[in-house]
């Protein structure tokens, strides 16, 4: 099912946004990237901006470092071959995430151990309040798990233009997530320094989000549909003796320490509650993905999807006593 807007507006240089008459345009604003993160739930009745302003910039920076000012309209993962073609260390665990460089600052995506947060240095903007151009230190931003004050305290104030990132000229390889140094391992015997170089690493986890997710440009989906909770131990200790119960007494529950905390992939839950491969309508749980929901037949409508979204969150509810939130960001 295809939705639209009011009116669509890209911008190619950050300086046009200083001629919008933003009050004149239909309302609400909603400024868009790439899409890959969104679920339209119907037409809008506002207006869609778009930045889509390309190319980078490549700075100095301390020791070991260099900065990369890259404009919000590059395709992330366009950013992070660049970066792994220049032998440079930081986004190599988040490639080939969907969307562009402008998002990725508002959202904090993550994959594999690192987030955006470690990486971005100074977020550019242009403040619609003082209609003036700003530098946000990444520091200052906000950032946590899937979110940012982007997305909560100043949802609407700021369009990002560009991005600021702090990348490595020394090795820094992250391999203790989701299984990416097994992977590594399954390509070559041993894991000599002199082979992790960021183009190998980021082919390695190319090649483990294609085995199991969804190429978008093919079956229609938003990516990690839910965020993963993150909870009490005593909480995870009941999910466990629940799993137990059911997989029996050797059975591991799969789950990252947070500090006194504990993350639980929502894709086991869900899976676990057997939504795996379940459709309703055109809307279908990912059968090689749990925590993904696509639209299998290329005609789903935001209803079916929506009503999807909420079976899962209910029946995870009734049996973990975990209410899931979307990562998905519904407009």
């Amino acid at each position: 099912m295809k939705v639209s807007c009011r009116l669509y507006v890209e911008v190619t240089e950050p300086e046009d946004l200083l001629t919008l008459d933003f009050d004149a345009l239909p309302q609400p604003l909603f400024v868009m990237g790439g899409g890959s993160n969104l679920l339209f739930t119907g037409d809008f009745p506002g207006t869609v901006l778009h930045m889509a302003n390309t190319g980078h910039t490549v700075m100095p920076g301390s020791t070991g470092h260099l900065c990369v000012r890259v404009a919000a309209g590059v395709v992330f993962d366009d950013f992070c071959a660049w970066a792994a073609s220049e032998g440079l260390w930081g986004p190599e665990n988040l490639s080939l995430i969907p969307g562009e460089v402008g998002a990725s600052a508002v959202q904090n995506i993550g994959a594999y151990g690192v987030e955006a947060k470690d990486i971005i240095d100074t977020v550019h903007a242009f403040d619609r309040t003082t209609r003036t151009f700003v530098d946000i230190p990444g520091a200052d931003c906000g950032y946590g798990y899937r979110t940012s004050l982007f997305k909560t305290d100043w949802k609407g104030r700021y369009i990002i233009t560009a991005v600021t990132f702090r990348l490595s000229t020394v090795p820094q390889p992250k391999l203790d997530y989701g299984g990416v140094r097994k992977a590594i391992e399954r390509r070559i015997d041993s894991i000599p320094d002199e082979n992790l170089t960021p183009q190998f690493i980021r082919d390695t986890i190319i090649g483990i989000r294609e085995q199991k997710l969804p190429d978008p440009k093919e079956i229609g989906s938003a990516g990690s549909f839910f965020c993963n909770p993150v909870i009490e131990r005593e909480h995870f200790e009941r999910i466990v003796a629940i799993a137990k119960a059911e997989n029996g007494p050797e059975y591991e529950v799969p789950h990252y320490d947070v500090g006194e905390k504990v993350k639980v992939p929502a894709a086991w839950m869900i899976d676990q509650c057997g939504f795996k491969g379940m459709r309703l309508g055109g809307a279908q749980v990912y059968p090689k993905q749990p925590l993904v929901i696509v639209n299998a037949t290329g005609t789903a409508t935001p209803e079916e999807i929506v009503a999807l979204e909420q079976r899962v969150i209910g029946t995870i509810k009734e049996k973990y006593g975990i209410e899931l939130h979307p990562e998905v960001e519904h407009v």
